[in-house]
């Protein structure tokens, strides 16, 4: 992908925000996008590709709004980070005969990506009116979880309370973890909420992993009260 952009746009400057999504986990894409494409710059162009409908009749976009441009498969992706931006234009694009079924990230949205970012936005494909909507649930104190970290980390939609213990239920199990304003304020090896990066509770384990201990994944619907 990187290779078409810079074949196209020999001056592009190429970040990788992330490559550690799991796997056709779009609860999980949606959330990372929607938290970290506010920390780019005005006009940045964004090719995210979680596309597990690859090769399939799903849509690929391009969409314009008064601050960034998103290039995405229409499953969802974008809706949680369009809901904070203006929508300008949403673009419809063709899928080439030769583009290969399991690839469009580098056939497809790469390509138009770096052609967005040359200017030619309007040329891309016929405009439409609508996209697919994934949103990500929150009801008072349920949630989802919506982002396993590296480190182990369980993180929540959930925002926190003024409290120091919580009532934590997933899928019929209850566990009373309190919360930590630091990791190193836990105990070795315990379970405990903290408030991340994102404003939100996360589940953490001392020098270890949470994810490991408890089996959650992104998607899964938690409480925190």
């Amino acid at each position: 992908m990187k290779g078409v952009i810079l074949s196209i746009d020999p001056d592009a400057q190429i970040v990788d925000l992330c490559h550690t999504i799991s796997p056709q986990n779009l609860v999980e894409a949606s959330w990372v996008l929607k938290n970290d494409y506010r920390y780019f710059r005005r006009g940045a162009v964004f090719c995210c590709v979680v596309d597990p409908g690859v090769g399939s009749q799903r849509r690929a976009i391009i969409v314009k709004t008064n601050n960034n441009i998103f290039v995405a498969p229409d499953n969802g992706l974008l809706t949680e980070t369009l809901r904070d931006q203006t929508m300008v234009t949403i673009r419809q694009l063709p899928i080439p005969a030769d583009a290969s079924r399991t690839f469009h990230g580098r056939d497809v949205f790469a390509k138009a990506a770096a052609r967005a970012h040359l200017g030619h936005f309007d040329e891309l494909g016929d405009e439409i009116e609508s996209i697919e909507a994934l949103e990500l649930y929150l009801d008072g104190r349920e949630g989802l979880v919506v982002r396993i970290d590296r480190f182990g980390n369980i993180v929540t939609n959930l925002p926190p309370l003024d409290k120091n213990e919580y009532t934590v239920a997933i899928e019929g199990q209850t566990h009373t973890m309190r919360h930590h304003a630091t990791y190193d304020a836990a105990r070795a090896d315990e379970l405990f909420l903290i408030t991340g990066s994102n404003n939100t509770l996360e589940i953490s384990r001392q020098n270890a992993s949470a994810a490991t201990r408890l089996n959650l994944r992104p998607g899964q619907r938690i409480t925190v009260s």
